[in-house]
């Protein structure tokens, strides 16, 4: 805005050689800031002044100079120093160096637009790079730049792109109760439990294997979540703190699993309270690849009835599906599952025939339950004064 003597009151406009004109203000540091482009008309650069004074009286600034910093400096560093979990971090660094950096590395940070982003995903997909990767790129760098905008870099995520981030899979998979005892039977001696615990209580891979006495009750019937094992891409394991906060749980047991525990415990455990409760034969930490070997995991899965694709995270599938099935609500399974949001939860949750078939038995024995008390309480009744008994009225309970 410009004063009675032609003076702007915030920032200066300037007419360049080139005829062009370029605008200047003075941040909330002192320091003076230029705009990122000329305009060619003087108007055009008042205008833009008056945006960014406009921006500075909103508290919604953000100074410019911070996000001339290269994507790929800043996001590596977001990498390193994020709090993540090994593997997490892992699948980050490998995410970050196939599919992000050489195509959006040296990119500045103020540069990234929308467009910007919907061409790198678009050329992603064009070369070949599958749905589900690119969608855990996008999350990766949509994730990146939501502390970029809280760290003022930038005022807004350019990653805006509706259903981007998200990859519809085929159907999980999952095992009846007769196929998961099929598949346990037929498993060595020191990994049957194993295979119960992930199908009955919906622990996960790295949750069971770090399992140690001391997490089992078999008093109260419950399993105490307090860590995971971790295995990394060079082989090593590492222990460390569950996913998240609500991954640090207590999962009540059935009575059955209770005493299948109480047999392996006594069998195959290791020794004291630290003792790892599934571990491989000479008593190191169970591996992944060192597991399905043994077990001979495909042959083992088609013998069992099962679908040649069956992984062992199926069995985690199974037990949410059929604590679904036995009556547990979302926040109910949430807590099983060891999530914080209820997406997750809703995926088990989808309408059965089966479970339609329940909730219809269970409407009918109710009606025929307060039906019935309802007529038991109309024989042994008092006529009206006139003589005429009470009309007999269904009652919901």
């Amino acid at each position: 805005m410009a004063n009675r003597k032609g003076r702007r009151r915030f920032g200066w406009v300037r007419k360049l050689p080139s005829g062009r004109f370029q605008a200047r203000y003075l941040g909330p540091d002192g320091r003076r800031r230029v705009a990122p482009e000329t305009f060619e008309r003087k108007g055009d650069a008042g205008q833009w002044l008056s945006t960014v004074e406009s921006d500075m009286l909103r508290g919604e600034w953000t100074d410019p100079l911070l996000g001339r910093v290269r994507f790929g400096e800043y996001g590596e560093r977001w990498i390193a120093e994020h709090p993540l979990g090994a593997r997490t971090r892992e699948e980050y660094q490998s995410l970050w160096r196939h599919h992000v950096a050489p195509f959006l590395g040296h990119v500045e940070l103020a540069e990234l637009s929308t467009g910007t982003i919907r061409t790198w995903r678009a050329t992603l997909l064009r070369e070949g790079r599958s749905e589900d990767r690119t969608a855990k790129a996008y999350r990766l760098v949509r994730a990146i730049l939501t502390t970029a905008v809280d760290d003022g870099r930038i005022k807004r995520n350019p990653c805006r792109i509706k259903g981007a981030g998200e990859h519809r899979t085929a159907e999980r998979p999952t095992a009846t109760v007769t196929q998961v005892y099929a598949l346990a039977n037929r498993m060595p001696g020191r990994y049957r439990v194993l295979v119960l615990a992930a199908a009955f209580t919906g622990l996960r891979w790295g949750q069971l294997i770090a399992l140690r006495r001391c997490d089992v009750d078999l008093i109260s019937g419950v399993l105490h979540v307090r860590r995971r094992l971790a295995q990394l891409s060079r082989g090593g394991m590492q222990e460390g703190a569950p996913k998240s906060a609500a991954d640090v749980r207590n999962v009540a047991l059935p009575e059955f699993l209770v005493d299948e525990l109480r047999s392996h415990l006594a069998e195959y455990a290791g020794n004291g309270p630290e003792g790892l409760v599934f571990r491989e034969e000479k008593g190191a930490m169970l591996r992944r690849g060192n597991f399905g070997r043994v077990v001979k995991w495909s042959a083992t899965v088609t013998a069992a009835g099962l679908p040649a694709g069956f992984h062992f995270h199926g069995l985690r599938h199974t037990g949410n599906q059929l604590a679904v099935n036995a009556g547990a609500i979302t926040r109910e399974l949430m807590h099983r599952m060891g999530h914080g949001s209820m997406r997750a939860a809703l995926i088990y949750q989808h309408a059965t025939p089966e479970r339609d078939r329940r909730i219809a038995d269970a409407l009918g024995a109710l009606v025929d339950d307060s039906r019935a008390g309802t007529a038991h309480e109309g024989q042994g009744g008092d006529e009206d004064d006139d003589g005429a008994s009470g009309v007999l009225v269904p009652v919901a309970q």
